[in-house]
């Protein structure tokens, strides 16, 4: 069962950066698309950033500006550039990704706090 590993997570203070790395440890076939999740304890998990086979890229209205996702189909990789953090990202980041016949796969998660 192909597993995917996030990594990158930590304390930043306020304003700092992060990059979240997420790597599949085999491959992945017929991938659709690959994202950013986050979750804070109590609320539901929310798309944070996303990025399709064809490169087309949505954020979250609350990352816009200051979030980049990037992918590499071929290496299964996808990786999160997190820039100007604020208190409100302190979450954990869970990387997703997607492929044909209905095959999804998360990772574990990261834990991102924004603290000063």
């Amino acid at each position: 069962q192909v597993q995917l590993v996030e990594s990158g997570g930590g304390l930043v203070q306020p304003g700092g950066s992060l990059r979240l790395s997420c790597a599949a440890s085999g491959r992945i076939f017929g991938i659709t698309v690959m994202a950013w999740y986050r979750q804070v304890p109590g609320n539901q998990r929310e798309l944070v950033a996303r990025i399709t086979s064809a490169g087309s890229t949505n954020y979250a209205d609350s990352v816009k500006g200051r979030f980049t996702i990037s992918g590499n189909n071929g290496e299964n990789t996808v990786y999160l550039q997190m820039n100007n953090l604020k208190s409100e990202d302190t979450a954990v980041y869970y990387c997703f990704v997607g492929a044909r016949w209905g095959r999804d796969y998360w990772g574990q998660g990261t834990q991102v706090t924004v603290s000063a």
